[in-house]
Protein backbone atom coordinates (compact mmCIF):
# COMPACT_ATOMS: atom_id res chain seq x y z
CA UNK A 1 0.00 0.00 0.00
CA UNK A 2 1.71 3.41 -1.43
CA UNK A 3 0.98 6.64 0.46
CA UNK A 4 1.40 9.99 -0.64
CA UNK A 5 3.00 12.83 1.54
CA UNK A 6 0.73 15.76 2.83
CA UNK A 7 0.95 18.72 0.90
CA UNK A 8 0.74 20.77 3.89
CA UNK A 9 3.67 18.78 5.47
CA UNK A 10 6.28 19.47 2.34
CA UNK A 11 8.99 21.62 3.09
CA UNK A 12 11.37 23.28 0.75
CA UNK A 13 15.05 23.15 1.01
CA UNK A 14 15.76 26.04 -1.53
CA UNK A 15 13.90 28.84 0.24
CA UNK A 16 14.25 30.97 3.48
CA UNK A 17 11.35 31.72 5.63
CA UNK A 18 11.63 35.75 6.15
CA UNK A 19 11.82 35.08 10.11
CA UNK A 20 14.89 32.59 9.58
CA UNK A 21 16.45 35.78 7.63
CA UNK A 22 16.50 37.92 10.64
CA UNK A 23 17.40 35.48 12.68
CA UNK A 24 20.91 35.94 11.36
CA UNK A 25 22.79 38.72 12.50
CA UNK A 26 21.65 41.79 13.99
CA UNK A 27 20.09 45.45 13.18
CA UNK A 28 21.95 48.45 13.92
CA UNK A 29 21.13 50.36 16.88
CA UNK A 30 21.65 53.76 15.71
CA UNK A 31 18.42 55.64 15.62
CA UNK A 32 17.90 56.30 11.79
CA UNK A 33 19.50 53.36 10.59
CA UNK A 34 18.46 50.18 11.81
CA UNK A 35 20.20 47.94 9.09
CA UNK A 36 20.35 44.84 9.33
CA UNK A 37 23.91 43.33 9.50
CA UNK A 38 24.76 39.90 9.68
CA UNK A 39 28.12 40.64 11.26
CA UNK A 40 27.54 43.41 13.63
CA UNK A 41 30.16 45.70 15.19
CA UNK A 42 30.03 45.32 19.04
CA UNK A 43 30.76 48.51 20.99
CA UNK A 44 32.66 47.36 24.46
CA UNK A 45 31.82 51.05 26.09
CA UNK A 46 27.95 51.11 25.93
CA UNK A 47 27.57 47.40 24.46
CA UNK A 48 25.49 48.12 21.20
CA UNK A 49 25.75 46.19 18.40
CA UNK A 50 26.34 48.33 14.89
CA UNK A 51 26.96 47.94 11.62
CA UNK A 52 30.10 48.70 9.64
CA UNK A 53 29.99 52.96 9.17
CA UNK A 54 28.43 53.18 12.59
CA UNK A 55 30.95 50.87 14.66
CA UNK A 56 32.95 53.64 16.30
CA UNK A 57 32.18 55.45 19.36
CA UNK A 58 31.98 58.95 17.70
CA UNK A 59 29.92 57.52 14.41
CA UNK A 60 26.95 56.09 17.36
CA UNK A 61 27.53 58.86 19.34
CA UNK A 62 28.33 56.49 22.18
CA UNK A 63 26.57 57.06 25.59
CA UNK A 64 29.46 55.91 27.38
CA UNK A 65 31.88 56.53 25.47
CA UNK A 66 35.67 56.01 26.59
CA UNK A 67 34.66 53.46 29.00
CA UNK A 68 36.43 50.42 27.67
CA UNK A 69 39.66 52.35 27.04
CA UNK A 70 39.77 53.48 30.95
CA UNK A 71 39.11 50.28 32.19
CA UNK A 72 41.89 48.49 29.63
CA UNK A 73 44.34 51.37 31.06
CA UNK A 74 43.21 50.38 34.47
CA UNK A 75 43.87 46.86 34.72
CA UNK A 76 47.33 47.33 32.92
CA UNK A 77 47.95 49.55 35.84
CA UNK A 78 47.14 47.33 37.91
CA UNK A 79 49.15 44.63 36.63
CA UNK A 80 52.15 46.81 36.39
CA UNK A 81 54.95 45.72 38.50
CA UNK A 82 57.60 48.34 38.78
CA UNK A 83 61.33 47.32 38.56
CA UNK A 84 63.51 47.09 41.64
CA UNK A 85 65.70 50.06 42.40
CA UNK A 86 69.39 49.06 40.95
CA UNK A 87 71.65 48.68 43.93
CA UNK A 88 73.95 51.56 45.00
CA UNK A 89 77.20 51.14 43.17
CA UNK A 90 80.35 50.05 45.04
CA UNK A 91 83.61 50.62 43.54
CA UNK A 92 87.40 50.53 44.50
CA UNK A 93 88.65 51.90 41.59
CA UNK A 94 90.59 55.02 41.15
CA UNK A 95 92.43 56.78 38.62
CA UNK A 96 96.18 55.09 38.16
CA UNK A 97 97.44 58.94 38.09
CA UNK A 98 99.37 59.58 41.41
CA UNK A 99 98.08 62.55 41.65
CA UNK A 100 94.92 61.89 40.86
CA UNK A 101 91.83 61.00 43.71
CA UNK A 102 89.25 60.23 41.07
CA UNK A 103 87.57 57.20 41.64
CA UNK A 104 86.57 55.84 38.01
CA UNK A 105 84.01 52.99 36.88
CA UNK A 106 81.30 54.76 38.24
CA UNK A 107 77.69 55.40 36.62
CA UNK A 108 79.12 58.91 35.92
CA UNK A 109 82.64 58.37 35.58
CA UNK A 110 83.87 55.67 33.21
CA UNK A 111 87.32 54.08 33.41
CA UNK A 112 89.22 54.39 30.20
CA UNK A 113 92.19 51.35 30.01
CA UNK A 114 95.54 52.11 28.44
CA UNK A 115 96.33 49.55 25.97
CA UNK A 116 100.05 50.15 26.55
CA UNK A 117 100.56 50.23 30.43
CA UNK A 118 96.89 48.37 30.92
CA UNK A 119 96.35 50.84 33.51
CA UNK A 120 92.61 51.91 34.08
CA UNK A 121 92.74 56.13 33.97
CA UNK A 122 89.63 59.06 34.34
CA UNK A 123 88.61 60.92 31.53
CA UNK A 124 91.30 63.45 32.33
CA UNK A 125 94.43 61.26 32.55
CA UNK A 126 93.03 58.83 29.49
CA UNK A 127 95.69 60.00 26.62
CA UNK A 128 99.39 58.32 27.25
CA UNK A 129 100.95 61.70 27.19
CA UNK A 130 98.99 62.82 30.46
CA UNK A 131 100.35 59.89 32.78
CA UNK A 132 103.69 59.21 31.68
CA UNK A 133 102.76 55.75 30.14
CA UNK A 134 106.33 55.30 28.42
CA UNK A 135 108.19 55.51 31.80
CA UNK A 136 105.70 52.91 33.08
CA UNK A 137 106.29 49.18 32.72
CA UNK A 138 103.15 47.68 31.30
CA UNK A 139 101.03 45.44 34.42
CA UNK A 140 102.06 42.02 33.86
CA UNK A 141 104.41 42.48 31.32
CA UNK A 142 107.35 42.14 34.13
CA UNK A 143 105.81 38.50 35.49
CA UNK A 144 105.83 37.46 31.66
CA UNK A 145 109.30 38.91 30.87
CA UNK A 146 110.70 36.74 33.86
CA UNK A 147 108.56 33.45 33.23
CA UNK A 148 110.31 33.86 29.18
CA UNK A 149 113.64 34.63 30.86
CA UNK A 150 113.91 31.55 32.42
CA UNK A 151 111.77 29.14 30.21
CA UNK A 152 114.28 30.76 27.50
CA UNK A 153 117.52 29.86 30.24
CA UNK A 154 115.79 26.17 29.92
CA UNK A 155 116.22 25.88 26.70
CA UNK A 156 119.98 27.34 26.52
CA UNK A 157 120.61 24.70 28.78
CA UNK A 158 118.62 21.59 27.42
CA UNK A 159 120.33 22.69 23.17
CA UNK A 160 123.81 22.83 24.95
CA UNK A 161 123.32 19.37 26.26
CA UNK A 162 121.31 18.26 23.55
CA UNK A 163 124.28 19.63 20.82
CA UNK A 164 126.50 17.29 23.43
CA UNK A 165 124.11 13.84 23.22
CA UNK A 166 123.98 14.37 19.83
CA UNK A 167 127.49 14.68 19.20
CA UNK A 168 128.24 11.65 21.32
CA UNK A 169 125.54 9.53 19.46
CA UNK A 170 126.92 10.55 15.78
CA UNK A 171 130.40 9.67 16.77
CA UNK A 172 128.98 5.80 18.03
CA UNK A 173 127.22 5.75 15.01
CA UNK A 174 130.13 6.24 12.09
CA UNK A 175 132.42 4.30 14.19
CA UNK A 176 133.87 1.71 12.54
CA UNK A 177 135.61 -0.11 15.71
CA UNK A 178 134.01 -0.81 18.89
CA UNK A 179 135.39 0.91 21.56
CA UNK A 180 134.65 0.77 25.77
CA UNK A 181 135.83 3.97 26.30
CA UNK A 182 133.66 6.41 27.25
CA UNK A 183 132.81 9.22 24.29
CA UNK A 184 134.50 12.31 25.55
CA UNK A 185 131.83 14.40 23.52
CA UNK A 186 134.54 15.68 20.49
CA UNK A 187 132.95 17.30 17.99
CA UNK A 188 132.61 15.44 14.44
CA UNK A 189 135.20 15.11 11.57
CA UNK A 190 134.35 16.17 8.08
CA UNK A 191 134.05 12.42 7.28
CA UNK A 192 131.66 11.99 10.20
CA UNK A 193 129.34 14.85 8.91
CA UNK A 194 129.53 13.39 5.40
CA UNK A 195 128.08 10.41 6.83
CA UNK A 196 126.00 11.75 9.09
CA UNK A 197 124.35 13.92 6.14
CA UNK A 198 123.96 10.99 4.00
CA UNK A 199 122.43 8.85 6.45
CA UNK A 200 119.66 11.89 6.92
CA UNK A 201 119.54 12.39 3.36
CA UNK A 202 118.74 8.40 2.91
CA UNK A 203 116.21 8.23 5.30
CA UNK A 204 114.33 11.82 5.16
CA UNK A 205 110.40 11.87 3.93
CA UNK A 206 109.11 14.78 2.23
CA UNK A 207 106.89 16.65 -0.34
CA UNK A 208 108.66 14.74 -3.52
CA UNK A 209 107.77 17.78 -5.47
CA UNK A 210 110.39 19.81 -3.53
CA UNK A 211 113.32 20.55 -5.81
CA UNK A 212 116.32 19.05 -5.21
CA UNK A 213 118.29 22.14 -4.68
CA UNK A 214 115.97 24.00 -2.32
CA UNK A 215 115.90 20.81 -0.16
CA UNK A 216 116.94 21.19 3.55
CA UNK A 217 117.45 17.76 5.22
CA UNK A 218 116.46 18.35 9.18
CA UNK A 219 116.36 16.32 12.51
CA UNK A 220 112.47 17.10 13.89
CA UNK A 221 112.20 16.09 17.50
CA UNK A 222 108.99 17.01 19.73
CA UNK A 223 110.74 17.39 23.66
CA UNK A 224 109.08 14.83 25.94
CA UNK A 225 109.08 17.93 28.27
CA UNK A 226 106.66 20.37 26.75
CA UNK A 227 104.45 17.94 24.71
CA UNK A 228 103.52 14.40 23.44
CA UNK A 229 104.22 12.91 20.36
CA UNK A 230 103.11 9.33 19.10
CA UNK A 231 106.45 9.54 16.97
CA UNK A 232 109.21 11.83 18.84
CA UNK A 233 111.58 12.12 16.45
CA UNK A 234 111.80 12.04 12.32
CA UNK A 235 113.84 12.92 10.12
CA UNK A 236 112.50 15.46 7.12
CA UNK A 237 113.25 17.25 4.19
CA UNK A 238 111.74 20.82 3.52
CA UNK A 239 111.57 23.93 1.12
CA UNK A 240 113.81 26.07 1.69
CA UNK A 241 111.35 29.10 1.20
CA UNK A 242 109.09 27.86 3.25
CA UNK A 243 108.01 29.61 6.63
CA UNK A 244 108.70 27.92 9.57
CA UNK A 245 104.93 28.34 10.45
CA UNK A 246 104.67 26.13 7.40
CA UNK A 247 107.24 23.40 9.14
CA UNK A 248 105.84 23.30 12.38
CA UNK A 249 102.58 22.15 10.55
CA UNK A 250 103.75 19.85 8.59
CA UNK A 251 106.62 18.46 11.29
CA UNK A 252 103.34 18.29 13.96
CA UNK A 253 101.50 16.10 11.18
CA UNK A 254 104.04 13.98 11.03
CA UNK A 255 105.28 13.56 14.24
CA UNK A 256 101.30 13.51 15.84
CA UNK A 257 101.43 15.79 17.95
CA UNK A 258 98.63 18.43 18.65
CA UNK A 259 98.72 21.49 16.87
CA UNK A 260 96.42 24.00 18.00
CA UNK A 261 98.24 27.14 17.48
CA UNK A 262 94.87 28.08 15.40
CA UNK A 263 92.85 27.80 18.01
CA UNK A 264 94.36 29.61 21.13
CA UNK A 265 95.33 33.11 21.64
CA UNK A 266 98.25 32.22 24.83
CA UNK A 267 101.06 31.06 24.94
CA UNK A 268 100.49 28.33 27.28
CA UNK A 269 99.49 25.87 24.52
CA UNK A 270 100.80 27.03 21.10
CA UNK A 271 104.05 25.02 19.93
CA UNK A 272 107.33 27.07 18.95
CA UNK A 273 110.31 25.58 17.06
CA UNK A 274 113.47 26.03 19.09
CA UNK A 275 117.08 25.60 16.96
CA UNK A 276 119.15 23.25 18.40
CA UNK A 277 122.30 24.84 16.30
CA UNK A 278 121.20 28.15 16.16
CA UNK A 279 120.18 27.96 20.17
CA UNK A 280 117.15 30.13 19.56
CA UNK A 281 113.04 30.01 18.91
CA UNK A 282 112.10 30.52 15.38
CA UNK A 283 109.63 32.80 14.43
CA UNK A 284 106.79 31.99 12.25
CA UNK A 285 107.53 34.42 9.61
CA UNK A 286 110.81 33.34 9.51
CA UNK A 287 112.28 31.35 5.94
CA UNK A 288 113.69 28.06 6.71
CA UNK A 289 116.62 28.57 4.49
CA UNK A 290 117.66 31.76 6.13
CA UNK A 291 118.07 30.21 9.43
CA UNK A 292 118.41 26.59 9.30
CA UNK A 293 120.89 24.35 7.35
CA UNK A 294 120.76 20.43 5.93
CA UNK A 295 121.42 18.31 8.99
CA UNK A 296 120.10 20.68 11.96
CA UNK A 297 117.80 19.52 14.44
CA UNK A 298 114.17 21.19 15.08
CA UNK A 299 112.85 20.85 17.88
CA UNK A 300 108.83 21.31 19.09
CA UNK A 301 107.90 23.00 21.66
CA UNK A 302 104.89 23.81 23.75
CA UNK A 303 104.21 27.01 26.32
CA UNK A 304 107.81 28.20 26.38
CA UNK A 305 106.60 31.95 24.61
CA UNK A 306 107.47 34.19 21.80
CA UNK A 307 111.14 33.94 20.55
CA UNK A 308 112.86 36.19 22.25
CA UNK A 309 115.97 37.85 20.20
CA UNK A 310 119.92 37.88 21.57
CA UNK A 311 118.27 35.72 24.70
CA UNK A 312 119.21 32.45 23.67
CA UNK A 313 123.43 32.25 22.73
CA UNK A 314 124.89 29.17 22.37
CA UNK A 315 128.53 28.66 23.08
CA UNK A 316 131.06 27.69 20.14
Amino acid sequence: MSSTPDSTTEHSYSTMATADVEAIGAHCQMSFCHQLDFLPFRCESCKGKYCLDHRSETAHSCPNAGAWARARADQQRSNYTPSPKPSVLTHESQCFEPSCKTLINTALVPGVECNACNRSYCLKHRLRETHDCAKLIPIEARANKEKGLNALAKLRAWGQAKQKTMTSAATTSTSTKPTSTPSTNKPLTAAQRVRATADLKKNAKGDAKVAMEKRIYVNVEASADTTKAKHPTGQFFYSSEWSIGRILDLAAKSLQVDNVNNRVEGEEDKLRVFHVEGGRLLGFGEKLGAAVKTGNTLVLLRGVGPPVPDLIVLDP
